[in-house]
């Protein structure tokens, strides 16, 4: 009897708890858009297609917004400490905003005095490119998607260990995707 009552009791605190994550994981899945605001008028946009894009910078204004555009083709920098991302927390994914390529992890990001969100890895080697910069009398190495070429910001060799790469990316040409958690906090 005293085991048939234990079973009971714990069929009800597992029925509960599976009651409890199907509301919180609701509760999650609303707050979270998982398509991009322009998904339905860009057909290059994906999370999947790793192939490289070959797309002219006219295709690519009638399909990002202006101010993703500026930053992304005309290599504009956004202002200092304005960045959505420079000070953002969350774990996740960050992704191309242009294209959807990952680019890097949240594991990976790192509070820098610089105003701009920064990494010290990439999420995978192909996931951006490198070009020499010499604008504004400087020696840079400008970092771009790996997939469509936008500019992404660029890197310096003063991060933190183990890579000591600094990527200083400007928030407008990237998307966070949170890690969706099964557990309930």
């Amino acid at each position: 009897m005293y085991f048939k009552m234990k079973q009971k009791i714990f069929i009800t605190l597992l029925s509960l708890f599976s009651i409890a994550c199907q509301n919180k994981t609701k509760s999650v899945s609303e707050k979270i858009s998982v398509v991009p605001e322009n998904a339905d008028i860009n057909p290059y946009y994906s999370r999947t297609d790793t192939t490289t894009l070959n797309v002219s910078d006219e295709e690519w204004k009638a399909v990002l917004p202006d101010s993703v555009f500026k930053v992304a083709r005309n290599k504009t920098t956004e202002r200092a400490f304005t960045g959505k991302y420079w000070n953002f927390t969350g774990i996740g994914t960050y992704y191309c905003a242009a294209c959807g390529n990952r680019l890097f992890r949240s594991d990976a990001k790192f509070a820098s005095s610089c105003g701009w969100p920064t990494f010290f890895e990439t999420s995978r080697k192909t996931s951006v490119r490198y070009l020499t910069d010499g604008s504004h009398g400087m020696k840079r190495t400008e970092v771009l998607c790996g997939r469509c070429g936008c500019h992404l910001g660029h890197l310096f060799k003063d991060g933190p260990p183990p890579t000591h790469n600094r990527y200083c990316m400007n928030s407008i040409v990237l998307e966070f995707v949170p890690e969706l958690k099964s557990r309930i906090e």
